[in-house]
């Protein structure tokens, strides 16, 4: 008895991190999630939706993939907004509203912003990841320009009908709405940048005799 109790005791000391080798992958994660957020404009946000990523990740993410990861949570954003507008765009449209045309600018906005942010993914994935591609630039270049083609259109889109005769809140939800997608997408360029920096000085590296 004495015995069981003392391996018992021993176990109780031994951290849950090495026990659990998953439990210490993931944490070494989060750790590396939240030490990239705060690189961004809005490290609480970017904390708060790529954290819950963690959990499927096997082995801390690289900065490509954090990249890709917050792009892909932008575009989630991006395409629950949009779902949005449209619903208020259709039952506006059905009651001749006249601030319909300004929810419907908005919503063509969000759709230019949807496009945007699916191209970024698509590019980001042509991106070699372990080694040294010659049209880096060009893919880079896409992905910015893109990226800050969607910050534009949401920010358009929140001071397109603001203080417009628009019920108070249904303008509210929206702004909220487009507001959270807009610093979504900051995040999402901001980590982006940080790769692409990365990226850049170990092409440079590579590129020495």
């Amino acid at each position: 008895m004495r015995l069981t109790l003392f391996f018992l005791s021993l176990l109780l000391l031994v951290p849950v991190e090495a026990r659990h080798p998953a439990v210490r992958r993931r944490s070494r994660a989060r750790a590396f999630i939240e030490l990239q957020c705060q690189t961004t404009l809005y490290p609480d946000l970017c904390i708060r939706y790529l954290s819950c990523h963690v959990a499927n990740l096997s082995t801390t993410p690289s900065h490509q993939r954090l990249a890709q990861i917050a792009l892909k949570v932008a575009l989630d954003r991006a395409e629950s907004t949009k779902a949005y507008v449209t619903e208020v765009a259709k039952q506006l449209e059905l009651k001749k509203a006249k601030h319909y045309q300004e929810i419907r600018d908005c919503l063509d906005q969000i759709n230019d912003g949807v496009a945007q942010l699916s191209n970024c993914i698509k590019e980001t994935e042509m991106i070699k990841e372990d080694g040294v591609s010659s049209d880096f630039p060009w893919h880079a270049s896409n992905v910015k320009t893109w990226m800050s083609a969607a910050l534009t259109d949401a920010n358009m889109c929140i001071y397109g009908f603001s203080g417009r005769a628009i019920p108070g809140k249904t303008k509210a939800v929206i702004k909220a709405k487009v507001l959270n997608l807009e610093q979504m997408t900051s995040v999402s360029l901001a980590l982006f940048n940080r790769f692409a920096a990365r990226y850049k000085s170990s092409s440079s590296t590579h590129d020495q005799p």
